[in-house]
């Protein structure tokens, strides 16, 4: 494997989680990247799956008994189908944890990972402005 290759040590973290939590984060992974064709896989913090376009859109990671999937300004985008059910008493971040037997919602998915990216981009436009 290719350690310098981020989609590569995500295809590593999938293989190697081999319960429920492994195909779970890979129909994460899926939908995240079904979204939009310019997102970026990154991998960071000593061993975080990332999701760029124009900034940060969410980290995902395996925990015991979850799948934990922060979006880093989901505090700040639409959430019309109600995903986020963590971390909703922060001002900036919000998470989706997942458990065993849950079902990953493409579509909801992919509605929030447009909406992180277009605030991504709302925030560039506004700091080139000032």
């Amino acid at each position: 494997m290719d350690r310098t290759n981020p989609s590569a040590r995500i295809d590593q973290l999938i293989a190697e989680t081999t319960d429920w939590r492994g195909t779970t984060l890979a129909a994460v992974r899926k939908a995240i990247l079904a979204a939009d064709p310019m997102i970026v896989e990154t991998w960071k913090w000593m061993g975080t799956p990332t999701w760029e376009r124009d900034g940060l859109i969410a980290v995902a990671n395996p925990h015991k008994g979850k799948v934990k999937v922060t979006f880093a300004y989901g505090a700040k985008i639409p959430d019309p189908d109600k995903m986020f059910n963590a971390g909703l008493e922060g001002n900036e971040r919000r998470a989706i944890d997942l458990f065993e037997g849950d079902k990953v919602d493409a579509a909801a998915f992919k509605k929030l990972v447009r909406a992180a990216i277009a605030f991504n981009q709302d925030r560039a436009k506004k700091r080139k402005t000032k």
